[in-house]
């Protein structure tokens, strides 16, 4: 029999993989994959019941994508979350629209006009939100230099990195380095309507 390919929301690190493959086999799945975003289901002696699966993801929140187009979404910002926060520098000439296209296997200006219009902002400034909340996590988790963290995420400059995380966090990076306690916010909140 063909397996169920399930497709999930707020799923940004390799914990949600663990809790969801933990959670489905509870309910008695028989779990063949699981990555961000999805999981595979074979199917067992009896049928999945997809509202006690959906009811188990939310209670660890995540969502259950039933939608093509909220499908679309999250695999934009899949894609956006898995190279910033992947630990590796930014490739050289990186264009997100570029990368988004690929990710997704969907023309970029289709994908930007549904983005703008389900979510209420650009997919480039999501990726910005994003890119701050991995300059938080580099600044309060580590020692790297400032100017190292700017070249990694594909900044120009020190100072362009700088200006930008001002504009979105109120703060600067020395600021943030030495008040930063608490001040991170979990990758699947990161929204444009509130202050990072």
């Amino acid at each position: 029999m063909k397996t169920l390919t399930l497709s999930i929301r707020n799923m940004v690190c390799d914990r949600c993989i663990r809790v969801v493959r933990e959670e489905f086999e509870q309910l008695g799945l028989d779990v063949r994959r699981v990555d961000l975003g999805e999981a595979e289901i074979a199917p067992g002696s009896r049928p999945i019941d997809l509202s006690r699966v959906e009811r188990v993801l939310v209670e660890n929140g995540f969502e259950l994508i039933q939608d093509r187009r909220k499908k679309l979404i999250e695999d934009i910002r899949l894609a956006i979350v898995r190279v910033l926060h992947s630990g590796e520098p930014l490739p050289a000439g990186f264009k997100l629209s570029r990368h988004v296209s690929r990710a997704v296997g969907e023309p970029y200006h289709s994908l930007s006009s549904l983005f703008s219009s389900v979510e209420g902002t650009t997919i480039e400034h999501f990726f910005i939100l994003q890119k701050v909340e991995r300059v938080k996590e580099l600044l309060k988790y580590g020692d790297t230099p400032l100017k190292n963290i700017a070249w990694d995420l594909g900044y120009s400059s020190t100072q362009h990195l700088s200006n930008q995380f001002k504009q979105v966090t109120g703060m600067t990076p020395s600021e943030f380095r030495r008040l930063g306690k608490g001040l991170r916010v979990p990758l699947d909140r990161v929204h444009p309507g509130r202050r990072a």
